[in-house]
Parts: C-alpha cells; structure tokens; sequence
C-alpha cells in the first residue's frame, strides 16, 4: 500500500499548488484525478489554468462520481493526485436536484459517501504508489444561513474526517503555507 497524503485549506489557500509539487517530488509518473465539471464559462477558465500548471507529462483522469473506478484506471505504480474532494462531494450533492434537501435524501446520501469513500480508501490501499488526495476545509467558517449549504459543510466535513482517519500523512495550507497536522485520535 503507497503513502495517503490529505491535503486541506481554505479556497485559495494554495493547496493545490501544494499537492502537485508533492506529486512532482514523488519520482514517478503522475496521474491526475480531475472531478471538476466545468458547467460555465468561468469554471472552464479554472480548468484550463490547473491544466497550464500542470506538468504535459502527467496523465489525466476525469473521474465523475465514481472515484474508485478512475483510481482503478490509473497505473498502481503511479503517483495519484485527486483534485478535489470538495468539488466531488459537491456534485454529488447537487445531484439530489432539490434546493431543500430532504432529510432522508440527506442520509442517504450521507451513507453512500460513506461507502464511496470506503470504497476509494480500499483502491488507494490496493496500489503501491502514493496518492495525494486535495479537499477544502469548509468548517471553520460561518453556519451557512441555508439548508444547503449547512448539508454541505456537514457531508464534506464527515468525508474529510475519513479520509483523514486513513491518511498517513495531513497537511493543512494556509495563506500558501502547508502546517503538518498530527495524527488522529
């Protein structure tokens, strides 16, 4: 099993950044988990600058909802980058289609995270390459003044939470500066 490394900031604290030079300082070959889907114009432009940031040598993978699958596609040898967790938990949110999310809605969906991630945990741990997983820190903010927002922060939050139970390594970046965090409890 490779080295997990979870990534987590603010927005535009430079975590990105961060984690592709991990990866870049991995010395092997990279695959990139991309799970952004560009809906606008604006959101097409961020894709393009993470793409012009990004070394013509690294592979791109782009996941959807189904990051096991794309971590499957990758080489077990290669470095991994998932970019971003935020993002994917994100969509699959939005997929629920309803501006007031239903409470069952939100425990199922809650549940199948759950799963999704377990299920992402056992493809990383099935590879011998280490994989550097990028997600935002959501909590430290206000309590969002709509039911939608609140659901994110709390599903984002509890998937960060495990993943970073399985993470051998936590970085928290702040103002473009990583501060290690130390293991769970």
């Amino acid at each position: 099993m490779g080295d997990l490394t979870l990534v987590t900031g603010g927005a535009r604290s430079g975590k990105s950044a961060f984690a592709e030079a991990l990866a870049a300082r991995a010395g092997r070959p990279v695959t990139y988990i991309a799970t952004l889907e560009p809906l606008d114009e604006e959101m097409r432009l961020r894709v393009d600058r993470h793409r012009a940031r990004r070394p013509t040598a690294w592979r791109t993978i782009e996941a959807g909802s189904n990051l096991a699958d794309a971590v499957h596609a990758a080489s077990g040898a290669d470095a991994i980058l998932i970019d971003c967790i935020a993002v994917w938990t994100s969509n699959r949110l939005l997929g629920l289609q309803d501006e007031e999310p239903a409470a069952p809605a939100l425990d199922r969906l809650e549940d199948q995270l759950a799963g999704d991630v377990s299920a992402l945990l056992d493809a990383l741990g099935a590879r011998s390459g280490p994989a550097i997983v990028v997600t935002n820190e959501v909590g430290d903010g206000l309590v969002p003044p709509y039911a939608l927002g609140r659901a994110y922060r709390d599903l984002l939050g509890r998937v960060n939470q495990q993943l970073s139970r399985a993470a051998q390594h936590a970085y928290l970046v702040v103002a473009g500066r990583p501060l290690p965090l130390p293991p769970p409890f």
